[in-house]
């Protein structure tokens, strides 16, 4: 399959990347974090870490396998110690699909753009990819972070306005700003998701109106699939076919999105 051969394949000359965030919750941003971060691993033989950058716990480890005594809290707190692979893989959960989840196994102290950095260049010292599941505040501190250390933005959407109204609104905020704030906006890939609730034609034409409009030129669509919308556990084996194939093709814009990232500056790791 060209898409897997394109994740495959694909190589840099330092970590990269990527971050998932919509301003509005309940767009899927925790299971796209996870599935995409899991399809880029599972293809590419592991080393993808998939990170929780929210100001409070998100749902991160609740949604992943396993059942981790140590996470995010625990890394932020021993992050100057941890001078080993094997160190830090004591804050993970690996995953089936060959990923490492970190993310909160209990109350934290809220997250700040100083931890977000000092975790993720950590973590770029022992995994190729970062993938950051991100909280519903973009004026954050750790969102601010989060996006001093990111190569590529994943916006999920749902067949709804506000959802896209709101990414929309961050784009434009990005943009604003400038600099590496105004590329991930410029190179921001969307994947739509499907929950099963009854979806209006119009809707779903304005949405991709809108965000061609917005000057997003990767849409990606998933499939409604029910291992999903349970909203428990995810593991990448228990999606449909058709649903993992998205995925991948999703995967694939996005790997080529960070080769376009990484060639800007081929040979200088992004710290804040």
């Amino acid at each position: 399959m060209a898409h897997e051969t394109t994740v495959r394949q694909a190589t840099w000359t330092r970590a990269v990347s990527v971050l998932v965030n919509n301003p509005k919750g309940g767009t899927g941003k925790t299971p796209t974090a996870l599935l995409l971060g899991g399809v880029l691993a599972a293809i590419r033989g592991g080393s993808v870490a998939i990170l929780e950058v929210s100001d409070d716990p998100g749902a991160l480890n609740f949604r992943a396998e396993g059942n981790p005594q140590l996470g995010l809290g625990e890394l932020v707190r021993d992050v100057d110690q941890v001078g080993t692979v094997g160190r830090l893989a004591g804050y993970t959960a690996p995953q089936t699909s060959f990923a490492s989840v970190i993310g909160s196994t209990g109350r934290r102290e809220r997250l700040t753009g100083e931890s977000v950095v000092a975790v993720s260049n950590v973590i770029d010292e022992f995994y190729a990819i970062r993938v950051m599941d991100s909280g519903n505040v973009p004026t954050s501190s750790a969102f601010q972070g989060a996006v001093s250390v990111a190569d590529v933005l994943v916006i999920p959407v749902m067949n709804a306005g506000d959802s896209v109204l709101e990414a929309i609104q961050l784009l434009e905020e990005l943009r604003a700003a400038g600099g590496d704030s105004a590329g991930l906006a410029n190179r921001a890939i969307a994947i739509r998701l499907t929950d099963g609730r009854p979806e209006n034609d119009a809707v779903r034409q304005e949405v991709e109106r809108l965000l061609n409009q917005a000057g997003v030129t990767a849409l990606h669509d998933i499939p409604y699939d029910a291992h999903i919308a349970e909203r428990g556990q995810l593991t990448l084996a228990q999606l449909q076919p058709a649903t993992r194939d998205a995925f991948v093709a999703a995967a694939a814009s996005v790997v080529r999105a960070l080769q376009s990232a990484v060639s800007t500056a081929p040979t200088q790791n992004r710290k804040a």
